[in-house]
């Protein structure tokens, strides 16, 4: 009898358990069975394994194999297993030596010729590995995002002879390069492409200081989709964390990670008819959802109005919160969701026509009707709202430019920087505590505010939001306290709530 463990591991949600394949061989009729909760593409695992062996011209043992996957409590799905478990029998039966395997996990799909296969999830894999100290054999194919971890000797190979020739010290394999880090991300879009619209600029440049969400009301054609795409572009750069989570997520994604993507801050733009659940996550196997995926990043919903309300209703607790738990009834998960919503709508619904004032067709209610469909909620949560009208002929033939991203970024780093070094947290995070310590108001400031709470009936969570846009406009000032002219800015970033005032005042009369 012989008994063998190698360690792999497993994807609970953005942690990687783990998982010892014990590998046992008895003598009886020959037989294998796995065990340890595993599921479909696990359990097939067993005809991959047994071809790869025979075709790698190994010999498969002629006894009993029992294959556990511990602990037993936890599901493994997908085809990583099969390099483990292959390597386990090997082991169990003598052809290469168990105790070289120890310092060592592994990852990797079997195809029936002995070629490894890539698989998902498998940076959640390298950074546990890390932690404990071990070295990780994976895929060639998965070789570079498994080296995004640093201080984490990584080796690949691209067939399984290869990985048994490095343990029985026949062709030694080196570590895999960790060559990605400190490379400057590069965006193909610029805000220097952006013609007119200076007010909607400025506004995007408060949003990207203080981490702002931001709803764009305008015609079709005007540019919001243009600007929202370039958000990211004037962006501060992510911090290796920032980057190593974002990364994390989208490696357990459906499409997973393309390295190339590493420090790029993510921009997810669902279309409309996306369901609930495809935005915030969830399925029988618990995934992220384009909250999640646009960790770090924007998250751009064109067409507002066209979307579910109980698909937006669903957004009111990760504004808040920042993260999502995912319940059902075998599984849970929580994935973070530090993103920015910048949405975009038209102001009403035949939109092309409409200039907010005197070209509209449409009747006051149903106006009213259309704007109806975003909850006063939901619209509390964003902090900037303006208009984007639609851009003049002389506007339009212009080649005049405006300033391109990394001019506005310099001014966004010196706002965030000044963030950081009072609060220790962007303005958009700031609690109420820290609003009154950090956003203090003189009497006259007060006064003004409370004429804007009562003439557009102002929520105290936009209350909050509009001192927090006002601190954000004095950071990129470089004031240290908030001024008359940025706190009555701040109020005019709060178009839809004048518009729905005076959409409500014309249904009246």
């Amino acid at each position: 009898m012989s008994l063998a463990v190698v360690y792999s591991r497993t994807n609970d949600g953005i942690h990687a358990p783990l998982v010892s394949v014990e590998v046992h061989i008895a003598n009886g009729l020959p037989a294998l069975s796995i065990v340890g909760l595993p599921e479909t593409a696990v359990k097939e695992s067993k005809d991959r394994v047994r071809a790869a062996l025979i075709n790698s011209n190994f010999q498969f043992p002629d006894g009993r194999i029992t294959i556990n996957l511990a602990p037993a409590d936890i599901p493994k799905d997908g085809g990583r297993f099969d390099l483990p478990i292959a390597l386990g029998i090997l082991a169990a039966s003598g052809q290469i030596s168990e105790a070289a395997l120890a310092n060592y996990e592994f990852a990797g799909e079997l195809s029936l010729g002995g070629k490894l296969r890539p698989v998902k999830g498998i940076l959640p894999t390298a950074y546990a590995a890390q932690q404990v100290k071990r070295n990780l054999f994976v895929p060639r194919d998965n070789a570079d995002e498994a080296a995004l971890i640093k201080k984490l000797p990584v080796y690949s190979a691209t067939h399984l002879l290869e990985v048994t020739a490095h343990f029985n010290n026949i062709e030694t394999l080196s570590p895999h390069p960790h060559d990605i880090h400190g490379k400057t991300p590069q965006y193909s879009v610029d805000l220097a492409d952006v013609r007119g619209q200076f007010q909607a600029r400025r506004a995007l440049e408060i949003a990207a200081a203080g981490g702002h969400n931001m709803l764009m009301v305008g015609p079709p054609g005007t540019g919001k989709t243009m600007l929202a795409s370039r958000l990211v572009t004037i962006l501060p750069p992510m911090t290796e964390k920032e980057a190593l989570e974002t990364a994390t997520i989208a490696s357990i994604s459906l499409h997973g990670f393309d390295v190339k993507n590493w420090g790029l801050r993510p921009v997810r733009d669902p279309h409309h008819t996306c369901s609930g659940v495809a935005l915030v996550g969830g399925g029988s196997h618990v995934k992220p959802g384009e909250i999640s995926l646009a960790h770090n990043g924007v998250l751009f919903l064109d067409e507002l109005t066209e979307f579910d309300r109980r698909v937006l209703e669903v957004l009111r607790e990760p504004l808040e919160t920042q993260k999502i738990t995912i319940s059902r009834a075998a599984r849970q998960a929580s994935y973070p969701a530090n993103f920015q919503l910048i949405a975009a709508m038209n102001p009403c619904p035949q939109g092309y026509d409409c200039d907010f004032r005197d070209n509209c067709k449409c009747t006051p209610q149903q106006q009213q009707r259309y704007r109806s469909k975003l909850s006063a909620p939901f619209l509390d949560r964003i902090d900037i709202q303006i208009e984007v009208p639609r851009l003049s002929r002389k506007e339009l033939l212009s080649n005049e430019q405006g300033e391109n991203s990394e001019q506005v970024r310099q001014r966004v780093l010196i706002a965030r920087e000044r963030q950081l070094s009072r609060q220790g947290k962007a303005n958009r995070e700031l609690s109420n505590r820290e609003i009154n310590q950090y956003c203090q108001l003189s009497k006259a400031h007060e006064n003004l505010i409370s004429t804007a709470i009562d003439r557009f009936k102002l929520s105290a969570r936009a209350y909050h939001r509009i001192l927090k846009v006002a601190r954000s406009i004095a950071d990129l000032a470089e004031s240290d306290s908030i001024q008359t002219e940025h706190l009555t800015e701040a109020l005019s970033y709060r178009s839809f709530e004048r518009l729905m005032n005076t959409n409500q005042q014309n249904i009246a009369l």
